[in-house]
């Protein structure tokens, strides 16, 4: 692909930033209930996977990270996109764009 990524590579990433952008200020277990709503149920995350994403995340500045009460009346960590995460969506998305166009010439046959 040219950056140096694998094709799944940071494709946790890029479903955590377009949640945050779509849902607003989330906890983990809202983020997790969000995609798995969003996709009809056919992508499921892992707990461990997803605040791993988050943690790296807020610590390249793409998040911004506070406790507050979960609807349940819990403790909860909410994440929101910084502007450093705004601009880290865009360039995810166009990198996923690049890969599924890259796949549909690879399924079609097409020439490069």
């Amino acid at each position: 692909m040219g950056d140096g990524m694998g094709p799944l590579q940071g494709t946790l990433e890029l479903m955590v930033l377009r949640t945050l952008h779509r849902g607003g200020e989330m906890h983990g277990f809202g983020i997790l209930d969000w995609i798995h709503t969003r996709t009809e149920e056919a992508l499921q995350v892992e707990d461990g996977a997803l605040y791993h994403a988050l943690h790296r995340m807020a610590d390249r500045g793409w998040l911004e990270r506070d406790w507050g009460v979960s609807e349940k009346g819990r403790r909860a960590r909410y994440y929101r996109l910084t502007a450093v995460g705004r601009k880290a969506l865009v360039q995810e998305e166009a990198r996923w764009a690049r890969y599924v166009r890259a796949m549909g010439r690879l399924a079609s046959g097409e020439a490069g």
